[in-house]
């Protein structure tokens, strides 16, 4: 990870970043009534990706930082499966939904890369 010297500096991060800003806009398109509902656990499950992420950047140990993108997983886990209610539910159409599942399943697999480089550098170490 040459290179990184803040969180801001990793992709995965930046597309997390990007995915929270995509799901958040898309939520304005929800009702009203689930404005303290669906909309705002949707909201805090997208904006815990990249907040873990900058979390576990900043601790001091590999395995804690591998904690913190474990958590930053099930947020993204969490994020789709709202998505997808509201898809069955019908606030959202297909057509905006593809773009945004694409860069979830991005993020996901950054993720699960980043995760594993930190377990193999735990196990050389």
């Amino acid at each position: 990870m040459s290179g990184i010297k803040s969180h801001r500096d990793l992709q995965v991060w930046q597309k997390s970043m990007e995915l929270a800003q995509q799901v958040c806009a898309l939520t304005k398109t929800f009702p009203n009534d689930e404005r303290f509902g669906l909309t705002s656990q949707l909201r805090r499950a997208v904006a815990s990706v990249p907040a873990n992420i900058a979390e576990g950047h900043a601790r001091e140990t590999r395995r804690d930082y591998a904690q913190f993108l474990a958590i930053a997983q099930g947020s993204l886990a969490e994020t789709e499966t709202f998505l997808l209610l509201a898809q069955r539910l019908g606030y959202v159409r297909d057509a905006a939904l593809v773009p945004i599942l694409a860069l979830l399943t991005e993020v996901a697999r950054m993720l699960s890369a980043l995760r594993a480089r930190l377990r193999a550098a735990n196990s050389r170490s």
